[in-house]
């Protein structure tokens, strides 16, 4: 995990948005992963960004995934997922997750929608803890994953973890070709 300083998250809440907290407080103990294997370390808030936090910390490319917030529109309602991705693909808004939507055309949710609707803040949004009712498609590369680095929903900290606990997450979804190489 490259140069990161990590300790078990839960003891560290003050590194963690509200809802990561509270998702990490309320921890299923038959989850496939022990909450003590999710860590966070702090980082640089102004090297979050994947490319500049991957270069600072000498973290690969394929050990990073972003989190997307995705939306839609079907009769009139708005629908928001979050697809998680490993930095050296694309989610493939257009295909594979306008259909785990359910809606003619999905794209990116605005920014600030994205921060509102989840509680964390932007460049730091990450599965854990988010919205009940969003579907979380979680690329199967990335439960390929032995260990994974991804936001920890605030910019200053970083969440490290086995690949196969994204895939455990409430709401959560292992999709083949979630994403295309980049």
């Amino acid at each position: 995990m490259g140069t990161l300083k990590t300790e078990p998250a839960r003891t560290r809440l003050d590194l963690l948005a509200p809802p990561v907290a509270a998702a990490l407080q309320e921890w299923p103990a038959e989850a496939p992963v022990d909450v003590d294997e999710v860590l966070v370390a702090p980082i640089d808030a102004d090297l979050a960004d994947t490319a500049a936090f991957c270069e600072a910390y000498e973290v690969g490319l394929e050990e990073s995934a972003n989190c997307v917030v995705v939306a839609g529109k079907r009769g009139g309602e708005t629908r928001y997922a979050a697809c998680v991705v490993l930095a050296t693909t694309r989610a493939d808004v257009n295909g594979v997750v306008r259909k785990l939507l359910d809606v003619r055309k999905a794209s990116f949710a605005p920014m600030a929608e994205a921060v509102e609707r989840s509680g964390m803040e932007y460049g730091g949004i990450t599965p854990i803890g988010l919205p009940a009712d969003w579907p979380i498609g979680v690329d199967s590369r990335v439960i390929a994953t032995p260990h994974v680095i991804i936001g920890s929903g605030v910019r200053h900290s970083k969440i490290a973890l086995p690949g196969p606990a994204l895939g455990a997450l409430p709401g959560a979804r292992v999709v083949e070709d979630l994403a295309k190489p980049a």
